[in-house]
């Protein structure tokens, strides 16, 4: 006896919507955890010709397929989630935070985004507050040093998380990366009318560098073993 129930058949779009040959390789992504921006065109353009098909294809697993105001995609899985998720730690949010506030920055438009790894690491050095800074990179207890190789090393893993999520993009095999528009995950709350790079600012330096809906997707491949495949990564980040 067949299971399949032909009295409701796919609809058409949502039949070519999956059909298509993207499809296989976006979706592996967004359950990934990664964010799906105009940078990535052929991939987007999937999302935003089938957004309402991809809806209705992703609320059966209790996840809600997001497009934010500024026009990237991903993933948002409710508490009945039939997904696993994961949570940044709080250095990967600060680190986001940090990268939101440099794409807000005049000095993206003169580099077209494009950052160095120590540019990024004086950034959190003087924007954040250094005990709070101590408490995420240090183990032990009262230590007074910040320990500046230590937090390069955990920015670096920092960076490569977010890259897989789709917020920073690596260039060449030396230490300079491109900050993409879905940083703005990050920036949930300079949406207003306040100046947002003002906001970002407040935010980091008070210690508010957290998702308002911090749960995303997860896999094994995007969180698990990072340093297993450190040296496969394009993004070295030598400094």
């Amino acid at each position: 006896m067949s299971l399949t129930n032909i009295d409701f058949p796919l609809p058409v779009r949502l039949a070519e919507a999956i059909a298509n040959p993207l499809f296989p390789r976006l979706d592996t992504a967004l359950r990934s955890g990664r964010h799906i921006s105009a940078d990535e065109f052929e991939q987007h353009s999937v999302l935003v010709e089938y957004h309402a098909e991809f809806e209705m294809f992703y609320g059966r697993y209790q996840v809600e397929l997001i497009k934010a105001p500024e026009g990237f995609f991903y993933l948002r899985p409710r508490p009945s989630a039939d997904i696993g998720t994961t949570v940044l730690s709080e250095l990967d949010m600060l680190v986001g935070k940090v990268l939101c506030y440099l794409y807000l920055s005049p000095e993206r438009l003169a580099s077209e985004g494009v950052f160095a790894m120590a540019e990024l690491q004086e950034e959190i050095l003087s924007l954040s507050d250094e005990k709070q800074l101590l408490r995420m990179v240090s183990s032990r207890t009262g230590g007074t040093d910040l320990d500046k190789k230590k937090l390069l090393e955990k920015i670096r893993t920092s960076l490569r998380r977010l890259r897989r999520l789709g917020m920073v993009t690596a260039l060449g095999n030396g230490d300079k990366f491109k900050v993409n528009e879905s940083v703005f995950r990050f920036a949930a709350d300079v949406r207003s009318d306040e100046d947002p790079r003002a906001v970002q600012l407040r935010m980091i330096q008070e210690g508010e560098a957290i998702f308002h809906d911090d749960e995303l997707p997860s896999s094994e491949s995007l969180f698990d073993d990072i340093e297993a495949d450190l040296d496969d990564e394009q993004l070295d980040l030598e400094v």
